[in-house]
């Protein structure tokens, strides 16, 4: 009697241990962005310009504006609380680069890593400046917008380019870390160089002569 009883706790408990392991993928498992609706309508500007191409790190604004899809039925973004925008990495710059891949589970995405602004939810005249920091490497970019709840869980989205992210894309030039004043005197320096060479070498010419 004891040793069935042995053995129905021994495969009750392999069975418990195996649904839990089957279990954990799915509570570490974050919001998949394939599950998400399109109902934020997003766009971008750069300095007030559009349509642009190229921004300068440190130097240019993004003017992002957001609101709601109007078409989708009214209510139904009852839960949304706050819009989460981010700058995002296009594809075009993500190849051979495994720190921007981007994965369907949201908690394992790569894709947007820049906080641009996070705004309290209203269905329309949704508008932010953010200047574009020193510290934002060279590459493609979008702007994504996305509508979380009030535990900041993602619902919806939007984002300034199409589905398969390449329309609408600009490029975010890096600092170089070198500005007027620097190449005015690497100029003034480089032609003292120049004239300070010369007179050391007629001289050293003369001193010869002389002697």
């Amino acid at each position: 009697m004891m040793v069935v009883i042995a053995r129905i706790s021994s495969s009750y408990v392999v069975a418990m241990l195996t649904l839990l392991l089957h279990m954990v993928p799915l509570l570490e498992a974050g919001v998949l962005f394939s599950s998400l609706e399109r109902t934020l309508v997003v766009s971008v500007m750069a300095n007030n310009s559009t349509p642009f191409e190229v921004a300068r790190a440190g130097e240019d604004d993004l003017h992002v504006s957001w609101s709601l899809n109007m078409s989708f039925a009214s209510g139904f973004d009852a839960s949304y609380k706050s819009v989460k925008l981010e700058l995002c990495f296009a594809p075009v710059s993500q190849v051979n680069r495994n720190w921007r891949k981007t994965d369907n589970d949201l908690q394992k995405d790569k894709t947007c890593q820049f906080d641009i602004a996070l705004q309290p939810y209203k269905a329309v005249g949704n508008y932010t400046v953010w200047k574009i920091p020193k510290t934002i490497p060279k590459a493609t970019y979008f702007v994504r917008a996305y509508a979380v709840n009030s535990a900041g869980t993602q619902l919806a989205y939007g984002q300034t380019t199409d589905k398969n992210k390449t329309t609408n894309l600009f490029v975010v030039e890096a600092i170089t870390g070198r500005n007027a004043s620097l190449d005015i005197a690497a100029g003034c320096f480089s032609a003292f160089s120049v004239l300070a060479l010369f007179f050391f070498f007629f001289g050293e010419k003369k001193f010869h002569h002389s002697a």
